[in-house]
């Protein structure tokens, strides 16, 4: 009976698996070159931002680990392994849209279409993001929120 029950449970493994490829656009992607994240969740939208619960909940967020202002991404629309994003500032001031592509299971790139420009505080200077930067999630292809 065990031997069953352990058969029955290895034969569901690979459709979990699956699943949790099936959407690429959940979880905490980072660059290191610049220090920053996006975290994510473009299904559900389930996104808080910490600090500014203000906002509800979102399709996720543009972070800084060097300062605390965020970029807001107030709607994604996912198609097959890209996401087209509307992004705004925490202050409402400015604006922009952008892709993220999933290129592959644990690489994303962001791409700035149109709009204003990604910035971060750096040095006491405002450092513009460029229109293209990777990101990768640490640790590999789990899709979850640290």
């Amino acid at each position: 009976m065990r031997k069953i029950v352990a058969l029955l449970l290895l034969s569901l493994l690979p459709a979990v698996v699956s699943a949790q490829k099936a959407q690429p656009f959940v979880g905490y992607i980072v660059n290191k070159e610049y220090n920053v994240y996006i975290r994510m969740d473009f299904y559900q939208n389930s996104v808080v931002v910490p600090g500014q619960s203000i906002f509800g909940e979102l399709p996720g967020f543009f972070g800084d680990n060097q300062d605390g202002r965020k970029w807001l991404f107030t709607s994604a629309k996912v198609k097959g392994r890209q996401a087209t994003l509307a992004i705004t500032n925490d202050y409402g001031s400015e604006d922009l849209t952008a892709t993220l592509t999933c290129t592959s299971d644990s690489t994303f790139t962001l791409r700035q279409e149109k709009g204003s420009t990604l910035k971060i505080a750096r040095r006491g200077h405002w450092t513009k993001i460029p229109k293209e930067i990777e990101f990768k999630r640490p640790g590999g292809t789990v899709n979850r929120l640290p």
